[in-house]
């Protein structure tokens, strides 16, 4: 098993014409978070029955590498992204102390 970390988990509902903008600024911002210390995972997904929903997906090593991610220039960025999108509904929960093993 690996130590606790700290899971993001939820979703961001939008307006569906706008899911390039989201797609473009995630992109940019996904490329930016994995490479900050402590980051393990950093994924949105297609909701497959919501045609503006999309579900995030974010691992942590640490309380404070998401409190610096929570504060970075591009996280800044990719609120002016949220903003333009047409965000009808966001649903993102932590979830700390969690250990990572195989499921049996």
């Amino acid at each position: 098993m690996s130590p606790p970390m700290i899971i993001i988990a939820g979703t961001i509902s939008f307006d569906p014409a706008k899911r390039e903008a989201l797609e473009t600024g995630f992109a940019a911002m996904q490329a930016e978070t994995l490479q900050e210390a402590g980051c393990g995972s950093y994924e949105i997904y297609n909701s497959r029955t919501e045609a503006g929903t999309v579900l995030i997906f974010e691992k942590w090593e640490s309380e404070e590498a998401l409190a610096a991610h929570m504060v970075s220039p591009h996280m800044a960025a990719f609120g002016g992204v949220m903003g333009a999108i047409g965000i009808t509904g966001i649903d993102i929960n932590k979830y700390s102390g969690a250990t990572e093993g195989p499921l049996r």
